[in-house]
């Protein structure tokens, strides 16, 4: 894969924005850089670099968030997500590209609407089947909506413990799309040399993300969460 100078620059503003706002937010980089790195690489090899890209990233959260990781509460999630996303990655590797972009669109109107309905509608007891099925779209799709996060929130955590149990359940989930879209053809070594150069934006960013999670107000993480699905939304309406 060649990286050109219009993909140069957008990675340089893309990426180190995705992983601020997935450390401070604890989910929801790749509504920044898998719209991004689609734009400039076409959708499935900007959906397969981002999972690459993330999975790495988690790496640096898992370190920010050392001391706030819940394993126990988290291991069947992310044992779920990992199922799910392994065969989400496999369908998106076979799928026609406009599909692929409609699963997207589609997970960002989804996103819209969970966000007005009450935390309580998130049951332990559905927890496993939200995990496997967010697992499933992101695999598809690059990005799996609300239902991590409503699956996560059902643990009834503390902010921090929310994030540290994001970081492992995404970690896991990441890595399997990108074992996947390696062993496709997608991913080679050009990406991992890319993905090795931007540990640096990755540990900075993160500590960065980690101080804005500790200072900002619901109602700042709002407006960032939603200017990005709105830009993610618009990108995708243009493409279709």
């Amino acid at each position: 894969m060649v990286f050109d100078m219009p993909t140069m620059l957008l990675l340089l503003v893309a990426v180190p924005a995705a992983f601020m706002f997935s450390s401070a937010a604890g989910l929801g980089g790749s509504l920044i850089l898998v719209p991004a790195l689609a734009a400039v690489l076409g959708t499935k090899e900007g959906v397969a670099l981002a999972a690459l890209l993330l999975a790495a990233n988690n790496l640096a959260k898992l370190g920010a968030y050392r001391k706030t990781l819940p394993l126990r509460a988290a291991a069947m999630i992310a044992l779920a997500v990992m199922l799910g996303a392994a065969v989400g990655a496999g369908l998106m590797v076979t799928a026609p590209t406009n599909w692929v972009t409609g699963m997207v669109l589609v997970m960002i109107l989804a996103t819209f609407a969970t966000d007005f309905l009450p935390a309580s509608t998130a049951k332990k007891r559905w927890a496993g089947i939200l995990a496997f099925s967010s697992g499933t779209t992101s695999g598809f799709s690059g990005t799996s909506g609300p239902l991590k996060g409503i699956a996560i929130r059902s643990l009834d955590l503390q902010r921090q413990y929310f994030i540290g149990a994001a970081a492992i359940v995404s970690l896991l989930g990441d890595v399997t799309k990108a074992s996947v879209f390696a062993h496709a053809g997608l991913l080679g070594r050009s990406e991992l040399m890319l993905a090795a150069l931007l540990v640096p934006v990755m540990i900075g960013a993160t500590l960065l993300g980690r101080s804005i999670n500790q200072r900002v107000g619901e109602r700042g993480y709002a407006v960032l969460f939603w200017t990005a699905m709105a830009g993610y939304s618009g990108r995708l309406l243009v493409a279709t």
